[in-house]
């Protein structure tokens, strides 16, 4: 006569799963310039600061972007130990606590690095570069160097 219940209820929650999945590769579609790089058959090998030193030379367009993403690291790594050391020690003197320590070491991580990126963003005006593209354009050049050595 129909679907039975069973029916119904595997085709509400396969709906509502992929609902859920289209809604979060929407949120996440950045990622998919990067995938033709991520799912190769054969891995794209490392590169050392040589190599991206001698993209940045070559690049007039999109090397003195990739510089300029690269120094932004240093902010988050500054920001990311004054907020694991002083939120550990905060915690570790008003506690005594080893877990509560630890947690706030990760926690103060974290955070730190979150808002060291946001100094970044303003300091280094990142938010005037598109710095994907650059990446990107990294990534092609690397991958397109790599295919002439083999």
């Amino acid at each position: 006569m129909g679907e039975s219940s069973e029916d119904l209820q595997q085709s509400f929650f396969r709906r509502h799963w992929e609902g859920y999945k289209e809604f979060w590769a929407e949120r996440f579609s950045f990622l998919d310039n990067y995938s033709r790089f991520i799912k190769r058959d054969k891995p794209l090998p490392s590169w050392s600061s040589f190599d991206v030193q001698e993209f940045i030379a070559s690049d007039p367009v999109h090397g003195p972007t990739l510089q300029t993403a690269r120094e932004a690291v240093n902010f988050g790594l500054t920001g990311s130990v004054i907020g694991a050391v002083s939120t550990a020690g905060v915690a570790w003197k008003y506690s005594r606590s080893l877990h509560g320590a630890g947690l706030s070491f990760l926690a103060g991580g974290v955070f730190g690095w979150t808002f060291g990126h946001e100094v970044a963003n303003h300091w280094l005006q990142l938010y005037r570069l598109d710095t994907m593209a650059a990446q990107v354009k990294f990534m092609e050049w690397w991958e397109r160097k790599c295919e002439g050595r083999s």
